[in-house]
């Protein structure tokens, strides 16, 4: 397996996609970092020569903030809202969405499992 960036990509899938599994590096950048390291076509990791493979490295750890960094900056940005107290700072401590997503519905992933209140039929009949 070759290391770009401190992570391992697979030899056997095509370089295109294996630079996607650096985090911070989508389909658009790892074409980028293929055009900017000079690699032809599309040829599969464990085809790519040792130079072609240096030339990727360089480009992406010199022009781009991936894996560590990009976390690191992440991170601090998240917790800087929550320190000054802004609203997105609170929906972050909350756990719930923070760009204006509806929440009466939805939002399961960021909300967890349906919790059954007891007596909730019962109350909402009476009306």
């Amino acid at each position: 397996m070759a290391r770009v960036a401190g992570v391992d990509i697979p030899d056997n899938k095509r370089a295109e996609v294996a630079l996607c599994r650096i985090y911070g590096v989508g389909p658009t950048l790892a074409l980028r970092v293929l055009q900017r390291a000079g690699v032809e076509g599309n040829p599969r990791v464990k085809e790519l020569s040792e130079t072609q493979l240096a030339r990727i490295r360089e480009v992406v750890e010199s022009s781009y903030k991936v894996e560590g960094d990009l976390r690191r900056e992440t991170t601090s940005n998240v917790r800087r809202l929550i320190d000054i107290g802004t609203y997105r700072g609170l929906r972050h401590r909350r756990g719930l969405p923070v760009r204006g997503q509806r929440t009466k519905t939805n939002a399961r992933t960021k909300r967890g499992a349906r919790r059954t209140v007891a007596g909730r039929r019962r109350a909402s009949a009476k009306k």
